[in-house]
């Protein structure tokens, strides 16, 4: 039985993360609640975002690492978050590296069906005991 990623990642914003990754080397996400950060996948260097113990690691895109408030996840826990890449105004209005590429990372989502969110839930169980 195959795992389910809790993010996963289309092919145009891996290709932009492998840009970035050339460019800048490691890299993290972590999904911004909204308000003066907007509502989006944020990619920053490790380290320019402190990221909290009550922060969720919600699984890797690449090899990078994707977090977010733990607020949020009691939102989204039973969605997959699906990372896109959408062209955007140059500098953007955003604090995410590929801003001055003329790129942002967009959120998209799709709800798991009772089977997917069951097996999920049971995984997690797993890994905490």
């Amino acid at each position: 039985m195959t795992t389910l990623a809790r993010v996963t990642a289309t092919e145009g914003a891996l290709a932009l993360i492998a840009q970035l990754q050339a460019r800048h080397g490691a890299l993290m996400f972590y999904q911004s609640s909204g308000c003066c950060d907007n509502s989006a996948p944020n990619c920053y260097l490790p380290g320019e975002l402190a990221i909290s113990p009550s922060d969720v690691l919600l699984g890797h895109i690449g090899d990078v690492p994707f977090y977010m408030s733990s607020s949020q996840y009691a939102y989204w826990k039973s969605s997959q978050m699906i990372v896109d890449a959408v062209d955007a105004p140059l500098g953007g209005d955003n604090f995410s590296l590929e801003g001055p590429l003329g790129k942002a990372f967009l959120s998209r989502s799709r709800l798991f069906s009772d089977e997917e969110f069951s097996r999920l839930e049971a995984e997690e169980a797993l890994h905490r005991s």
